[in-house]
């Protein structure tokens, strides 16, 4: 093990960049882009100094990997992704500012309500069979309402 560490070579490193794109687009949103740019950077420093012991290629691919990341995390922070869909994952989210007439009471504070093709818990202040009612809140798989 410790010959093929002791001969590593720019090429050594291209090669794990390139193992590591090819992870990366089968495990789409991993990390492997980020270190397998780390690796390719190395490559290119030991093309340019070739007398670089093992210790201190890996040592410094360490650090090139950690900082690529951070670099990363950064640049997502200050340009998030912007979706077509923002409550898709936040399926009560979308019904927050919906109106709904009742087809149970709300009795007690609770209740349940039909929307589209679902039954939801709501809680509110009591209503009859009829009322509309105003969807102001999620809270978990609750839907909080008002009377309107």
């Amino acid at each position: 093990m410790t010959e093929l560490l002791e001969n590593l070579t720019n090429w050594h490193w291209f090669i794990l960049a390139v193992i590591l794109f090819v992870l990366e687009v089968f495990a789409p949103g991993a990390v492997f882009m980020w270190i397998a740019i780390a690796a390719a950077v190395m490559g290119l420093i030991l093309s340019l100094f070739t007398g670089i012991s093992w210790e201190y290629q890996l040592f410094l691919f360490a650090i090139l990997s950690v900082a690529s990341l951070f670099v990363w995390r950064k640049i997502a922070a200050k340009h998030p992704l912007e979706s077509d869909q923002p409550q898709l994952n936040r399926r009560g989210m979308q019904y927050v500012g919906r109106t709904f007439t009742l087809e149970e009471p709300v009795v007690n504070g609770r209740g349940r309500i039909r929307v589209d093709d679902t039954t939801w818990k709501i809680e509110g202040e009591d209503c009859a069979v009829g009322e509309t009612v105003k969807v102001v809140k999620v809270d978990g798989a609750v839907l909080q309402i008002e009377k309107i």
